[in-house]
């Protein structure tokens, strides 16, 4: 008997020893994640500084900036939806700073329904550099009867408003009736806890079958 137990005791050992231990990785992931988290919260909400010669989306990422200059009255509209209030466009103005840059701001939500111009206003800009990556093959391109966009494509929209690749979305509000929708970290994949669950509940049904198991060889043998 005790042979006929020996493979699937040492199947279900070895089975249980390696989800167990893709758990524990996970635990080590999401301290790791955590970390990363709470560092790029702190480089958000940083002091400003003066907008960088070329932006570099691995150095610059979420780096807090300040410009001054005004708004050109060019722009465009992303479609996006917010909780309880419902759909709007973010507003995405052209800036064109003190020393000649035009750079691309995006000042935040407007809910639809409401008419908002692209106006030729004085502002100082303080907000968070941004390379935002929501266009994949499923996104719609632009319509071309209203002009308004479905994702927040940063080359097309900076070739279409003849600007630099530089985006900066406002921390602060500027104006007018639009909602600042800053930057922060809700949009960052952080889900190595519900992994590590999963791999530590497969360990133990994977050691339950083995119990299982063995107990019914016991008893066939017997």
């Amino acid at each position: 008997m005790l042979r006929k137990m020996i493979i699937p005791l040492l199947f279900g050992v070895i089975g249980a020893a390696i989800l167990i231990g893709l758990g524990s990785w996970q635990v080590q992931r999401l301290t790791w994640k955590t970390g990363v988290l709470a560092d790029i919260e702190a480089r958000i909400l940083a002091a400003p500084v003066a907008l960088p010669a070329e932006p570099d989306a691995a150095r610059d990422a979420y780096l807090p900036v300040a410009v001054t200059g005004q708004f050109t009255g060019e722009g465009l509209r992303v479609l996006v939806s917010q909780k309880v209030i419902g759909p709007g466009y973010r507003h995405i103005a052209v800036f064109l700073t003190a020393d000649g840059r035009r750079v691309l701001v995006d000042r935040g939500f407007v809910p639809d329904g409401v008419a908002l111009d692209f106006d030729r206003v004085q502002a100082r800009v303080v907000g968070n550099l941004h390379w935002p990556v929501e266009v994949d093959s499923y996104t719609p391109a632009p319509d071309a009867k209203t002009g308004i966009w479905f994702a927040r494509d940063l080359p097309a929209m900076a070739a279409a408003l003849q600007t630099e690749d530089t985006f900066i979305v406002a921390r602060d509000a500027i104006g007018d009736d639009i909602t600042p929708l800053p930057v922060d970290t809700l949009s960052i994949p952080n889900d190595h806890l519900g992994y590590a669950i999963t791999w530590f509940s497969l360990a133990i049904v994977w050691l339950g079958m083995t119990v299982l198991l063995l107990w019914r060889i016991k008893r066939r043998t017997a």
